[in-house]
């Protein structure tokens, strides 16, 4: 079974970091104190999941009152294009409107925009670098 859910336990917080660690520093070479936070104690953390394996991860922090920072979304390659990006969002996305955010806010790679946009996200900025890969400000009314 293929599912998404909050962070509970800490076995569950460690999965979401490994799928981070697999993503962002190894494929990405995000360097892994950029990648790991001081933002990390603070968020809710995302996790998914293919019956026990995890797959995916991300979190949201609260950037201002009533407005959640969606961050660190992320998939393992050999789970991507199967719409579990889409799995994982749902999910966090539920999270916020159950927490009564009015909009979430997020940093896009340029490449994933095209996702986003989907999921009724628009752009908000020109594009810039963070960790050294192209991104582009993005929100969604909720």
């Amino acid at each position: 079974m293929v599912f998404a859910k909050i962070v509970e336990t800490e076995k569950e917080y460690d999965d979401a970091i490994y799928i981070r660690r697999k993503v962002f520093v190894e494929e990405q070479d995000v360097p892994l104190h950029l990648e790991l936070d001081e933002y990390d104690m603070k968020a809710t953390h995302f996790v998914a999941y293919d019956g026990d394996t995890p797959f995916g991860a991300g979190r949201i922090r609260i950037a201002e009152p009533t407005i959640g920072k969606v961050e660190r979304v992320c998939i393992l390659p050999e789970y991507r294009g199967k719409k579990l990006g889409n799995l994982m969002m749902e999910c966090m996305e539920d999270y916020a409107k159950d927490h009564q955010f009015k909009k979430l806010k997020l940093n896009a790679q340029s490449h994933a925009i095209p996702f986003y946009e989907k999921r009724d996200y628009v752009i908000t900025s020109p594009e810039f670098l963070e960790a050294g890969i192209p991104h582009r400000a993005m929100e969604k009314e909720l």
